[in-house]
């Protein structure tokens, strides 16, 4: 009976009560903002040291434990502060891969949590971009800032940004009062009426603050102008001057290898050893080295 009432006693120590209560930021969080989330323990025989913080990773779809560590991407420490009945936790930098908070108890020899919190949901608001881009090669090599086409071509010019929402893009252009509700402009034909400076406008819909904007010029050349006064024909030109530097660079790399391994292997043989040259001289031999110098005319026997 006292065995029954002991393993009893146990049993209830370890479903103990614990009331977690979990606050944070009661108003749109913008990407890099400090944020400061609390955890309170309430009703509770558990320590405040028994309670942490996770946060769920949208990209491992996970909860991971938050703790006092170094970030590799920069942002610093991540502080946790401990009081008598609450934890709080400071994120200098938020960023838009966590997607929810909760605190928890430590289980029993490392288990899984006793008790949690209900989870803390907030969004992290951000715009990226804008960027400018056009259809072909050109895109790879970056958009110019001054957009040189012959008078007749046809110009497209795509606009493109990454938001937490789904971003409004617009265009317009400097001294007009037109604005195109669109992510893509196309000109066609172009005369000198369409030079001028051309804006991409991003606007997050939720978060007037977050908004970006992206312009160029056109320059507007006349028919008979050289293929490489263009945007396009200048981007060949130079595609092409690095192509031919780096193949003058392989080939003066590859020349000097060659003459510095020639030059190793005739150097590696020494001098030839021609034996039809060589005449041996024995003790008994009659026959004496040929004289070089005058004073020397003692025989060799």
């Amino acid at each position: 009976m006292k065995t029954l009432l002991a393993a009893l006693v146990i049993a209830l120590v370890h479903c103990g009560s614990a009331t977690l209560v979990i606050k944070g930021p009661t108003s749109p969080v913008l990407e890099g903002e400090s944020v400061t989330v609390e955890c309170l323990l309430q009703d509770s025989e558990y320590n405040i040291s028994d309670v942490r913080f996770e946060y769920f990773n949208k990209f491992k779809k996970a909860w991971t434990g938050v703790r006092e560590r170094f970030s590799w991407c920069g942002f610093g420490r991540l502080p946790i502060e401990r009081t008598e009945d609450r934890i709080t936790l400071t994120i200098p930098y938020a960023a838009s891969y966590y997607d929810g908070f909760r605190c928890v108890t430590e289980g029993i020899n490392g288990t899984a949590p006793d008790h949690m919190s209900e989870p803390l949901n907030f969004m992290v608001h951000y715009l990226r971009g804008p960027q400018l881009s056009r259809d072909g090669y050109s895109r790879y090599y970056g958009f110019p800032q001054v957009l040189s086409v012959r008078a007749g071509a046809d110009v497209t010019v795509n606009c493109s940004a990454t938001s937490s929402e789904e971003p409004s893009i617009s265009w317009y252009k400097e001294g007009s009062d037109w604005i195109l509700p669109s992510s893509v402009l196309t000109l066609e034909k172009v005369s000198t009426m369409d030079e001028g400076q051309y804006t991409c406008s991003v606007q997050h819909p939720t978060i007037p603050s977050l908004s970006k904007t992206h312009s160029f010029n056109i320059t507007v050349l006349s028919e008979q102008a050289s293929w490489y006064q263009t945007s396009d024909g200048l981007i060949v030109l130079t595609t092409v001057v690095a192509m031919m530097s780096c193949l003058l660079v392989m080939i003066l790399a590859v020349s000097v290898f060659l003459c510095r391994r020639a030059k190793k292997i005739r150097t590696s043989k020494g001098p030839i050893d021609d034996h039809s040259q060589k005449k041996p001289i024995y003790k008994s031999s009659t026959e004496s080295v040929p004289i070089t110098c005058g004073d020397d005319k003692q025989p060799l026997v």
